[in-house]
Protein backbone atom coordinates (compact mmCIF):
# COMPACT_ATOMS: atom_id res chain seq x y z
CA UNK A 1 0.00 0.00 0.00
CA UNK A 2 2.85 2.36 0.85
CA UNK A 3 4.49 1.77 -2.55
CA UNK A 4 1.20 2.48 -4.26
CA UNK A 5 0.84 5.82 -2.40
CA UNK A 6 4.44 6.80 -3.28
CA UNK A 7 3.80 5.91 -6.94
CA UNK A 8 0.54 7.88 -6.92
CA UNK A 9 2.24 10.93 -5.34
CA UNK A 10 5.07 10.79 -7.89
CA UNK A 11 2.58 10.55 -10.74
CA UNK A 12 0.59 13.51 -9.37
CA UNK A 13 3.78 15.59 -9.07
CA UNK A 14 4.75 14.84 -12.67
CA UNK A 15 1.32 15.80 -13.96
CA UNK A 16 1.42 18.99 -11.89
CA UNK A 17 4.83 19.98 -13.27
CA UNK A 18 3.74 19.39 -16.84
CA UNK A 19 0.94 21.94 -16.48
CA UNK A 20 3.28 24.76 -15.40
CA UNK A 21 3.88 27.43 -18.04
CA UNK A 22 7.24 27.26 -19.81
CA UNK A 23 9.80 29.81 -18.68
CA UNK A 24 10.21 32.71 -21.09
CA UNK A 25 13.55 33.18 -22.79
CA UNK A 26 15.23 36.02 -20.95
CA UNK A 27 16.09 39.10 -22.98
CA UNK A 28 17.51 42.50 -22.23
CA UNK A 29 15.17 45.40 -23.05
CA UNK A 30 13.08 43.04 -25.14
CA UNK A 31 15.97 42.57 -27.60
CA UNK A 32 16.10 39.08 -29.07
CA UNK A 33 19.38 39.47 -30.97
CA UNK A 34 22.16 36.93 -31.13
CA UNK A 35 25.92 37.06 -31.44
CA UNK A 36 26.34 35.01 -34.64
CA UNK A 37 27.69 36.47 -37.90
CA UNK A 38 25.35 38.58 -40.02
CA UNK A 39 25.87 38.96 -43.78
CA UNK A 40 24.41 40.38 -46.96
CA UNK A 41 26.41 39.68 -50.11
CA UNK A 42 25.40 42.62 -52.33
CA UNK A 43 28.17 44.86 -53.69
CA UNK A 44 27.46 48.53 -54.35
CA UNK A 45 28.80 51.33 -56.48
CA UNK A 46 28.46 53.62 -53.45
CA UNK A 47 31.53 54.62 -51.48
CA UNK A 48 32.10 54.95 -47.74
CA UNK A 49 31.64 58.58 -46.71
CA UNK A 50 31.66 58.73 -42.89
CA UNK A 51 31.42 56.79 -39.62
CA UNK A 52 29.52 57.94 -36.54
CA UNK A 53 28.12 56.49 -33.34
CA UNK A 54 25.32 57.04 -30.87
CA UNK A 55 24.16 55.83 -27.47
CA UNK A 56 20.68 54.48 -26.86
CA UNK A 57 18.93 53.19 -23.75
CA UNK A 58 19.59 49.51 -24.49
CA UNK A 59 22.38 49.51 -27.09
CA UNK A 60 25.24 51.45 -28.67
CA UNK A 61 24.98 52.18 -32.41
CA UNK A 62 27.66 52.46 -35.10
CA UNK A 63 26.59 53.98 -38.44
CA UNK A 64 28.62 53.76 -41.64
CA UNK A 65 27.40 56.37 -44.11
CA UNK A 66 27.60 55.64 -47.84
CA UNK A 67 27.46 58.00 -50.80
CA UNK A 68 24.72 56.03 -52.55
CA UNK A 69 22.68 52.84 -52.41
CA UNK A 70 23.29 50.47 -49.54
CA UNK A 71 26.02 47.89 -49.93
CA UNK A 72 26.29 44.43 -48.49
CA UNK A 73 28.15 43.65 -45.30
CA UNK A 74 29.68 40.96 -43.13
CA UNK A 75 29.73 41.53 -39.39
CA UNK A 76 30.96 39.02 -36.85
CA UNK A 77 33.01 38.44 -33.74
CA UNK A 78 36.63 37.53 -34.40
CA UNK A 79 39.67 36.80 -32.25
CA UNK A 80 41.64 39.53 -34.06
CA UNK A 81 40.54 42.21 -36.51
CA UNK A 82 42.82 42.31 -39.55
CA UNK A 83 43.54 44.92 -42.22
CA UNK A 84 42.24 44.40 -45.72
CA UNK A 85 44.93 43.40 -48.18
CA UNK A 86 47.85 42.97 -45.77
CA UNK A 87 46.20 40.89 -43.05
CA UNK A 88 48.03 42.94 -40.39
CA UNK A 89 46.46 42.94 -36.92
CA UNK A 90 44.39 45.97 -35.89
CA UNK A 91 44.88 46.42 -32.12
CA UNK A 92 41.63 47.19 -30.28
CA UNK A 93 40.57 47.82 -26.71
CA UNK A 94 37.79 45.67 -25.29
CA UNK A 95 36.87 42.17 -24.23
CA UNK A 96 35.55 41.17 -27.69
CA UNK A 97 36.02 42.39 -31.27
CA UNK A 98 33.58 42.82 -34.14
CA UNK A 99 35.00 42.90 -37.65
CA UNK A 100 32.69 44.98 -39.84
CA UNK A 101 33.20 44.67 -43.59
CA UNK A 102 31.09 46.89 -45.84
CA UNK A 103 30.97 45.83 -49.50
CA UNK A 104 31.74 49.33 -50.75
CA UNK A 105 35.13 50.99 -51.24
CA UNK A 106 36.47 54.01 -49.38
CA UNK A 107 37.82 55.40 -52.67
CA UNK A 108 36.32 56.59 -55.95
CA UNK A 109 36.88 55.23 -59.48
CA UNK A 110 40.04 57.37 -59.82
CA UNK A 111 41.48 55.90 -56.60
CA UNK A 112 40.89 59.07 -54.56
CA UNK A 113 39.96 58.48 -50.94
CA UNK A 114 36.30 59.12 -50.04
CA UNK A 115 36.88 58.34 -46.38
CA UNK A 116 40.22 59.28 -44.89
CA UNK A 117 40.08 59.61 -41.09
CA UNK A 118 42.70 61.70 -39.34
CA UNK A 119 43.18 58.98 -36.72
CA UNK A 120 42.71 55.45 -38.10
CA UNK A 121 42.97 53.78 -34.67
CA UNK A 122 40.35 55.92 -32.90
CA UNK A 123 37.73 57.05 -35.40
CA UNK A 124 35.54 58.58 -32.70
CA UNK A 125 35.40 58.97 -28.97
CA UNK A 126 33.73 56.06 -27.18
CA UNK A 127 34.02 57.72 -23.77
CA UNK A 128 30.76 57.25 -21.87
CA UNK A 129 29.53 54.41 -24.10
CA UNK A 130 28.34 51.41 -22.06
CA UNK A 131 29.41 48.87 -24.71
CA UNK A 132 31.80 50.43 -27.24
CA UNK A 133 35.49 50.63 -26.35
CA UNK A 134 37.14 51.59 -29.66
CA UNK A 135 36.37 52.01 -33.37
CA UNK A 136 39.25 51.62 -35.85
CA UNK A 137 39.61 51.82 -39.63
CA UNK A 138 41.14 48.60 -40.99
CA UNK A 139 41.38 49.74 -44.60
CA UNK A 140 39.71 49.43 -47.96
CA UNK A 141 40.79 46.89 -50.55
CA UNK A 142 39.16 45.53 -53.72
CA UNK A 143 35.78 47.15 -53.12
CA UNK A 144 35.53 46.18 -49.45
CA UNK A 145 36.04 48.48 -46.47
CA UNK A 146 36.70 47.06 -43.00
CA UNK A 147 36.31 48.51 -39.52
CA UNK A 148 37.19 47.06 -36.13
CA UNK A 149 34.86 47.60 -33.19
CA UNK A 150 36.15 46.81 -29.72
CA UNK A 151 33.31 46.11 -27.29
CA UNK A 152 33.07 45.40 -23.57
CA UNK A 153 32.21 41.70 -24.05
CA UNK A 154 30.70 39.36 -26.64
CA UNK A 155 27.19 40.76 -26.63
CA UNK A 156 24.17 40.39 -28.92
CA UNK A 157 24.13 42.61 -31.99
CA UNK A 158 22.07 43.30 -35.08
CA UNK A 159 22.83 44.81 -38.47
CA UNK A 160 20.39 46.81 -40.55
CA UNK A 161 20.58 48.95 -43.66
CA UNK A 162 18.86 52.21 -44.48
CA UNK A 163 18.48 54.01 -47.80
CA UNK A 164 18.44 57.67 -48.77
CA UNK A 165 21.21 58.19 -47.82
CA UNK A 166 22.68 54.69 -47.66
CA UNK A 167 23.77 53.49 -44.23
CA UNK A 168 24.91 50.26 -42.62
CA UNK A 169 23.91 50.27 -38.96
CA UNK A 170 25.40 48.00 -36.27
CA UNK A 171 23.65 47.96 -32.88
CA UNK A 172 25.34 46.19 -29.94
CA UNK A 173 23.27 45.53 -26.81
CA UNK A 174 24.54 46.70 -23.44
CA UNK A 175 23.76 43.32 -21.81
CA UNK A 176 22.38 39.87 -22.62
Amino acid sequence: MRRFLVLLATLAACVGLSTLPAAATPSYCGLAWGSQDKTSSNYSTATVADVRAGRHECFDRLVIDLSGPVAGYRVGYVGTVTQDGSGATVPLRGGAFLQIAVLAPAYDNAGNSTYNPSNRTDLLSTSGYPTFRQVAFAGSFEGRTTFGLGVRARLPFRVSTLDDPGRVVVDVAHYW
